[in-house]
């Protein structure tokens, strides 16, 4: 299965530029705990979590209001394309110890968003099944 499949396929963004205490209500608005940030064109630069904004600009002491996302966000960003296999893509989260991979078409676009938390409940979803196949089934 590709991750194309289970990606979140609608994905909030913001800009470098953008100040991180609106991308921080974006955050809150939206109830999610990252952005992608995305250049004028569409392609990804970055991702901004709730946790860079935590550790790099408040334990920092930076100004929210005038302190730009690109000075804290995770880069580079790791993506994966539409068609990667699921497997592919955890290992490339391992690789580069991240647990968000950002989704691109073949253009480079943004597409969507894989989380770890997507492929563990698809893994979830699969262990039910097996599950229900196993409890229908004769011995023979």
């Amino acid at each position: 299965m590709s991750v194309g499949r289970i990606c979140t396929r609608v994905v909030y963004t913001t800009t470098p530029t953008e100040k991180v205490r609106h991308a921080a209500r974006l955050m809150l608005d939206y109830n999610v705990g990252s952005l992608v940030v995305v250049e004028l064109g569409g392609a990804a630069t970055g991702l901004l979590t709730d946790r860079d904004i935590a550790i790099r600009c408040v334990a920092e002491k930076l100004d929210p209001d005038s302190t730009p996302v690109s000075k804290i966000m995770t880069t580079p960003v790791t993506t994966v394309l539409e068609d990667t296999p699921i497997e592919e893509a955890i290992r490339k989260m391992e690789a580069s110890q991240v647990r968000r991979l950002v989704v691109v078409d073949q253009s480079d676009r943004l597409a969507g968003l894989l989380s770890l938390d997507d492929i563990l409940e698809l893994l979830g979803e699969e262990s039910e099944t097996i599950g229900r196949v196993l409890q229908t089934q004769v011995p023979v």
